[in-house]
């Protein structure tokens, strides 16, 4: 069993928690993540690291209330017990030698996108910080990326707060300003990430993107996180989950990204009823 030892609502629908975990807190990397149930019963949920804290033993993730297992894991409280927390998995995020690096998260995504600017800013390199959010609302780790970045560039969709536009248009502007990074990290919605490598590629900067499929096992046997990267099968639990953003068929993984928005819908809203009963 796995403590929450630390949990927080960062907005409406998404949440904070900082779990017990001292095997995890040591080796973990980051871009890798776990996996935790939570219960024995429960579903297997893929979740990236955001922060470790090796002296006190913990592993922070963050994670969206989007079906029925992220509606019961954000209903356990503080001090509550988790089944399972399974980790590190994947590949870490391969931040060695770069010296200037544009970071750009979308939505929830940042919670992936500030551990990778932490630890690029760690190690020296210099960070701009781009990062979107429909509105204001929801907005997440605003300080966390400023104490990372030299500059931060904070998006939202309608313009409530910061600038209004897309990541696109801020990265496309710092670019054309004269800007030259040695590569470009975006973490987000596939249309975003997507969008991004359109315009990476029409100025010749490398990216790397960050893929979240469908997962189960996490150890590349039950083939649901396959993704078609340069025409080739990969796995983004053991392959990944960063990719080539340029070779990325990310067409077909949106299309695949939809499978089961309808049963996760259901089951959502089944779970949200049980738990207003109950209270």
């Amino acid at each position: 069993m796995f403590q929450i030892q630390k949990r927080e609502e960062l907005n409406p629908t998404v949440t904070r928690i900082a779990v017990k975990a001292p095997r995890v807190a040591k080796k973990a990397l980051p871009g890798q993540f776990i996996i935790l149930r939570v219960d024995e019963n429960g579903e297997r949920i893929p979740l990236t690291v955001a922060d470790t804290d090796p002296v006190n033993g913990t592993v922070t993730v963050i994670f969206q209330v989007v079906g029925e297992s992220t509606e019961m894991l954000n209903h356990i409280p503080e001090g509550g017990y988790l089944h399972d927390f399974v980790g590190p998995l994947g590949v870490p995020t391969k931040i060695e030698g770069l010296k200037k690096v544009a970071v750009v998260g979308g939505g929830v995504g940042c919670a992936i996108a500030y551990p990778i600017a932490k630890a690029l800013h760690k190690q020296g390199t210099e960070v701009h910080s781009v990062v979107g959010f429909r509105n204001k609302d929801l907005v997440i780790l605003e300080d966390e990326f400023k104490a990372v970045s030299s500059r931060l560039c904070m998006m939202t969709d309608d313009g409530s707060y910061g600038e209004k536009g897309l990541v696109t248009d801020a990265l496309k502007a710092l670019i054309e300003s004269g800007e030259q990074y040695d590569e470009v990290i975006v973490i987000g919605p596939l249309i975003m990430m997507k969008f991004v490598c359109k315009l990476t590629k029409e100025y010749g900067v490398k990216t790397t993107v960050s893929m979240n499929p469908v997962m189960i096992d996490g150890t590349g046997m039950c083939g649901g996180c396959r993704l078609t990267v340069g025409g080739e099968t990969k796995f983004a639990c053991v392959d990944g989950p960063d990719f080539d953003g340029h070779l990325v068929d990310f067409d077909e993984a949106i299309q695949r990204s939809r499978m089961y928005h309808g049963f996760e819908r259901h089951r959502h809203e089944e779970s949200c009823n049980l738990f207003k009963g109950v209270n």
